[in-house]
């Protein structure tokens, strides 16, 4: 009976020591939480964070993820801005070398800053019935998709996202195009179910500082990425301008549906514009001669047109005047006095982030909003697909929309800074919109005209759109019956400026993220050729015939 008793006894204290490692498992399960395990969260507190991703992320999930950070390099590539110093390799089109990520953070915002986040916003939102959250995940995702593969080139498509591999196969470019369609298709018709627990003021609070909840907005967002999916495939045979200009018509038409994210701007670096002096990401850029000329009339294509809208987007020197650097160069070739200020507004040679952005203009304030699709793209994208079609009355029309509409958006929201004497007002914008030079009559206009006022319009903010279009003419292409490039004046890195491992290439695509495909993913990288030193020369699929 004694042995019986100790062993109940026994049995009963290793039941109570259970209950007590048991109790305190639960205890410490719920205040660390397995950051591998699906940890179910409100979809409205996953949405901000993958929005911060569509520009410049800074949390504890990814820093400078998204499109401002890679463009920083990518606006070299286009000749937004240079650096202001001699013997940078992205002045030069360099890529990424050894084991830098420069030219990743698309690649890391889509699979990683986005990537399982996206996923389970839109698997939780479909539980919950939110279908209104499931179509904005789907809006982003497609953008996404089209975005990273018109960086990279062939992307990993089908293994994307699957927890239990460590390698993943990737997939020729041209299935991105078929994959951002059927997401669009998919997104308009959750977007289009307002039944069950969708609810704009929901919506809202994860939509805050994009859309604020208003899905009708984001369905004009989703029929502009079709659009975009269409109008880029310019060179292929099975370019349909009328699907170009169905899916534009749908989108935004106006700058009140701009896709553009705002900040709340408390001082906080992530509450912050990636361009503006509290994030200090932009001290070294300087813009070109190219912009600067397009923009003062020395341009041959706008010859003698000085354009308005250089003060809010550029900035002048201490002649009062528009000069900008050559890719580089830095300030060679260029007297002090015409050397012009950098974008936060000091002198050419400084690099130090102002404390104050009150002379800060355009995109580059820290709080000033940063747009990612707007209403004159959309627009000039109609008036290419137009003009493609032989309907140059109506090329006219959609060109001369998205040059007032370009216009109307510096004059509405970025005002602040711009010299007095430089305000534009209603009879300056008719007045260059009125000029022979920048508006010819509809025979007369050229696929040059529409490409560089898009060029123009998109200064500052649309980078990759930018390159996209300038890799479909090949930088140098010249239309059919012309005989000025459709980029005139462009001046390509050549020689000692071209840099030294392009083998006297331009550049067409990034190299994947460093920080993971070149570590554990070498050999489907030898499959594509991403490890020779001129990969990022390899002209993509979207571009070619």
């Amino acid at each position: 009976m004694k042995k019986s008793y100790i062993n109940i006894k026994t049995l009963v204290s290793l039941a109570f020591a259970g209950l007590l490692v048991s109790s305190c498992q639960k205890k410490l399960d719920e205040a660390f939480a397995n950051p591998n395990a699906g940890v179910r969260v409100p979809v409205e507190s996953l949405l901000p964070g993958i929005i911060s991703n569509m520009g410049g992320s800074s949390a504890a999930a990814g820093s400078a993820y998204g499109t401002q950070n890679d463009g920083l390099y990518i606006g070299r590539y286009v000749q937004f801005w240079a650096t202001n110093t001699a013997g940078n390799a992205f002045d030069q089109m360099g890529g990424a070398t050894g084991g830098s990520d420069l030219m990743g953070s698309i690649w890391a915002m889509h699979y990683y800053g986005m990537g399982q986040n996206l996923k389970r916003m839109m698997e939780w939102a479909a539980v919950e019935k939110k279908w209104d959250y499931v179509g904005v995940g789907q809006a982003i995702s497609a953008w996404s998709w089209l975005t990273t593969a018109e960086m990279y080139g062939d992307i990993i498509v089908r293994e994307a996202f699957k927890a239990d591999q460590l390698v993943f196969n990737y997939d020729d470019q041209s299935l991105v195009y078929d994959t951002v369609r059927q997401i669009c298709r998919r997104s308009i018709v959750n977007l289009n179910n307002t039944g069950d627990s969708a609810s704009p003021a929901n919506l809202a609070k994860g939509d805050a500082y994009f859309h604020n909840g208003d899905v009708n907005k984001w369905k004009k967002f989703v029929y502009a990425v079709m659009a975009r999916s269409f109008n880029h495939l310019s060179n292929k045979a099975s370019y349909n301008a009328d699907s170009v200009i169905f899916y534009a018509n749908l989108a935004m038409n106006v700058n009140a549906d701009n896709a553009t994210m705002r900040f709340a701007n408390t001082g906080i670096t992530g509450t912050s514009n990636f361009f503006g002096p509290v994030r200090s990401n932009v001290g070294a850029l300087r813009q070109t001669e190219y912009i600067a000329n397009l923009m003062s009339g020395l341009n041959s294509r706008f010859l003698g047109a000085v354009d308005p809208r250089a003060a809010y987007i550029i900035r002048e020197n201490t002649n009062g005047t528009f000069k900008g650097a050559r890719p580089n160069t830095g300030a060679s070739g260029l007297a002090v006095n015409d050397q012009p200020r950098n974008f936060w507004g000091s002198i050419f040679t400084s690099t130090a982030a102002p404390t104050s952005d009150a002379d800060c203009r355009y995109i580059f304030k820290n709080g000033s909003p940063f747009p990612i699709i707007t209403a004159s793209e959309i627009k000039f994208m109609v008036a290419e697909a137009q003009y493609r079609k032989g309907n140059k009355a109506a090329a006219r029309t959609a060109y001369l929309d998205g040059i007032r509409l370009s216009f109307d958006l510096l004059m509405n929201n970025y005002g602040s800074a711009v010299p007095a004497a430089r305000i534009i007002t209603d009879a300056v914008r008719d007045a260059y919109l009125a000029n022979p030079i920048v508006a010819p009559a509809a025979n007369d206009l050229t696929l040059s005209h529409i490409m560089l006022q898009k060029y123009i319009a998109l200064y500052g903010y649309g980078m990759h759109e930018t390159w996209t279009d300038m890799r479909r003419f090949h930088y140098t292409d010249v239309e059919a019956g012309q005989t000025t490039p459709v980029y005139a004046d462009l001046v390509v890195p050549t020689g000692i400026n071209l840099f030294a491992a392009n083998n006297g290439k331009l550049t067409y695509r990034a190299r994947p993220r460093y920080n993971s495909e070149y570590l554990y993913n070498v050999k489907e990288l030898t499959r594509i050729g991403a490890i020779a030193l001129d990969y990022h020369t390899l002209e993509q699929w979207f571009s070619k015939p």
